[in-house]
């Protein structure tokens, strides 16, 4: 339910130009109420992928959380009865060798989410720790992450992590590709300094100076009349101090729609003001809403790739419920089947010539134990 005492924003539609009496709407005014209807149907999207993700979150919950730790619990008791068997001596050498090869495979999947025990159990059996195996790893990254970027990581500590040579990695990459962004910029400003303007660069020129005008104009025209020293109404003071903190931040990403619903809401214009504004003036604050457009339009982006990212959809695939959904019954599945094959194993592995099948065919598949996928790789 809303606050009352803090209203929510009219929509961006309040704020279109009107046409005069009967008169149609010109084609300035006509451009600027297209933009504000695009104004919110971006932020409408937006919203829209905030409780999607909310939702897609509680789903995975729902339905994967179990089925990691059902599969979790398979894999450790298969773990532990591997121990148990390497214990007797109606294992072939070969046969212990293959069952000491699964149960560390096993022991660190789980060690790796934590399982203190299981790191314990991998120790006593792997001829390498995990300590010695994340080195080996973090080594091996190293040399590849300094291969690609032609130069050593010397920002990384003597033993680094692979989640710190990862950060270096990529901060390193990043700064590259920020050089190399710096010198294109650079030679583009100077090739353009080298040009003379033509007549339609100096119109958008002047175009985009008045609408920097404009907002400049009308953010002080809100610093005036919000300014909350002003005030001697305890309460009234604390609504112009949000809604003087709303327009700062507003004006410092260019915001025009927001400045404007803050006039509204603050009842410091006539709804009816657009309409009378000349041409050039309307003019220039679509240019300002144009580019508020495109600053929602990368948001949206930015936001579809973090939730891709998130929710480890294939490559290529936008967030959106149809994907996420498909995605989410996919997880579903191959973690039941993974989980049904642990169980399967498990049950063989208990009855002495089950476990001699068992490991001849780890044998020939080598790395079935492990179902093909961690269990945390479905969440």
């Amino acid at each position: 339910m809303p606050d009352p005492r803090h209203p929510s924003p009219p929509p961006a539609a309040a704020l279109r130009a009107l046409p005069p009496g009967e008169q149609p709407l010109t084609a300035a005014a006509r451009a600027f109420n297209l933009q504000l209807t695009r104004v919110d149907k971006l932020k409408a999207q937006l919203d829209e992928l905030d409780a999607l993700a909310q939702s897609h979150r509680v789903e995975l919950h729902r339905w994967v959380a179990p089925l990691q730790q059902r599969q979790r619990q398979r894999m450790r008791e298969l773990a532990l009865w591997l121990a148990e068997c390497l214990q007797g001596k109606t294992l072939s050498r070969l046969q212990q060798a293959t069952a000491t090869e699964a149960l560390c495979r096993l022991a660190q999947t789980l060690a790796e989410e934590g399982d203190l025990a299981m790191a314990e159990l991998h120790d006593q059996h792997s001829p390498q720790t995990l300590a010695q195996k994340k080195q080996a790893a973090a080594d091996a990254l190293r040399a590849r992450l300094e291969q690609v970027l032609g130069e050593p990581l010397a920002d990384a500590s003597e033993d680094p992590s692979m989640e710190e040579l990862l950060r270096a990695g990529m901060a390193r990459l990043r700064e590259s590709q920020d050089e190399e962004q710096a010198r294109r910029q650079a030679k583009a400003k100077a090739r353009k300094a080298r040009q003379k303007p033509g007549a339609e660069q100096t119109q958008a020129q002047v175009q985009q100076a008045d609408a920097e005008t404009q907002l400049r104009t009308l953010f002080r025209q809100l610093a005036s009349a919000l300014h909350p020293d002003r005030e001697t109404d305890a309460q009234e003071r604390l609504r112009k101090t949000a809604l003087m903190s709303e327009a700062n931040a507003a004006y410092g990403r260019k915001d025009l729609v927001t400045l404007m619903q803050i006039q509204l809401r603050a009842e410091l214009a006539d709804p009816a003001a657009v309409s009378r504004l000349a041409e050039d003036k309307l003019a220039a604050l679509t240019l300002l809403l144009k580019q508020q457009v495109a600053g929602l339009e990368r948001e949206r982006a930015a936001r579809q790739q973090r939730l891709a990212r998130e929710f480890d959809l294939p490559p290529g695939q936008v967030a959106n419920p149809n994907t996420l959904k498909q995605h989410l019954l996919a997880q579903v599945a191959a973690l039941e089947s993974a989980v049904a094959q642990t169980e399967q194993d498990l049950e063989r592995v208990q009855e002495p010539a089950g476990l001699k099948r068992w490991l001849n065919q780890q044998r020939e598949t080598p790395g079935r134990v492990r179902a093909d996928r961690d269990p945390d790789d479905y969440f």
